[in-house]
């Protein structure tokens, strides 16, 4: 077989494990608050979550071509197949670490951080495009901000509505709204996250002379889409725990908040082909939401913990993209 060929097979294969784990890893994202509320069961949380990220994940492709040249141009990159590895495989061990210790940590941030370490170590700081590069990261950053804002919003308003109103069916109302809302959160999860793995593969088929243009080929988005929902059908349960009950005691009205601030969030950024971190993004809405209801019901520890992930994610995952690329270039 050629060796450009078994390159660009390669990296499709470890591609697909990306999405699989980042299925898995993120699931939580979507489906935490409704499974914290008993509004779905665990098994039914997680095939209603598979399904609508597959769904999503067929929607829309803008956002994989942010990735495919956002960060660097694939048609420069003279040991492009190999840099697309070293990232992969940075990227995976990041998502697997956090897994471990039950961290939410971000996919997002993990694979664009190991990209840019890549591309530095095989061609430079000059080969990265920085006006791409500092877009995404803006959005990357910005994104939690806005949750934060828009959950605390929307929370009050609720506060206002139902202020007069009896908690106990309030609540039984907002468990059964929550089914909907968290339905929808999956399919926003799914139009943004699942393609980041499209733009990998779609740049690898560049760069291997296979494909032509950033448009993703509908092979690829059936693959991803369908290893991202196989992923989420396992389901993430230390980070269930982490994103479900420890940053506060969620309520059904709650986690109606929450999921509504977290899909239109990521819904707004993919319609503008942003990537964004879901996990920043559901996590920050949650506290804004925490902070509307109870400012000394957040578990602000277990918030700061996170945090300090988010912030370390993107240099580290730079620095392990950067090791296994010359690893692997010395090697092969």
């Amino acid at each position: 077989m050629d060796s450009l060929l078994l390159m660009v097979i390669i990296i499709v294969f470890f591609s697909l494990v990306f999405d699989f784990i980042n299925g898995f890893h993120d699931t939580a994202n979507a489906i935490a608050t409704s499974v914290s509320t008993k509004a779905l069961t665990p098994r039914r949380a997680i095939i209603l979550a598979a399904t609508m990220n597959f769904l999503g994940a067929l929607t829309f492709t803008g956002v994989a071509q942010t990735i495919t040249s956002g960060i660097a141009n694939p048609f420069d990159l003279d040991n492009g197949l190999m840099v697309i590895l070293a990232a992969l495989i940075a990227a995976i061990a990041w998502n697997l670490i956090t897994w471990v210790f039950g961290i939410p940590s971000s996919s997002s941030h993990a694979i664009i951080g190991a990209i840019t370490g890549a591309v530095i170590a095989s061609a430079g700081f000059s080969f990265v495009n920085y006006h791409g590069f500092i877009s995404i990261v803006e959005g990357l950053l910005l994104s939690p901000i806005l949750a934060f804002i828009v959950g605390y919003i929307i929370y009050s308003i609720i506060k206002v509505i139902f202020q007069n109103s009896n908690l106990a069916k309030t609540n039984k109302q907002f468990r059964r709204v929550q089914i909907l809302t968290a339905a929808i959160q999956s399919y926003a999860h799914g139009t943004n996250d699942a393609q980041k793995s499209m733009g990998i593969i779609t740049m690898a088929l560049i760069v291997g002379g296979m494909h032509k243009t950033t448009d993703v080929p509908f092979w690829v988005q059936l693959s991803c889409a369908t290893a991202m929902a196989l992923g989420t059908s396992i389901g993430g349960w230390k980070i269930i725990k982490t994103v479900g009950g420890k940053i506060m005691k969620i309520r059904p009205v709650n986690g109606v908040a929450a999921d509504m601030t977290g899909a239109a969030v990521i819904f707004g950024a993919t319609m503008i082909h942003l990537p964004v971190s879901t996990t920043h993004v559901i996590s920050t809405a949650i506290m804004g939401v925490g902070t509307a209801h109870r400012i000394k019901g957040v578990n602000w520890g277990t918030a700061k913990r996170m945090v300090i992930t988010w912030v370390i994610t993107l240099p580290i995952t730079a620095i392990f993209g950067a090791v296994i690329f010359f690893v692997l270039n010395s090697i092969f």
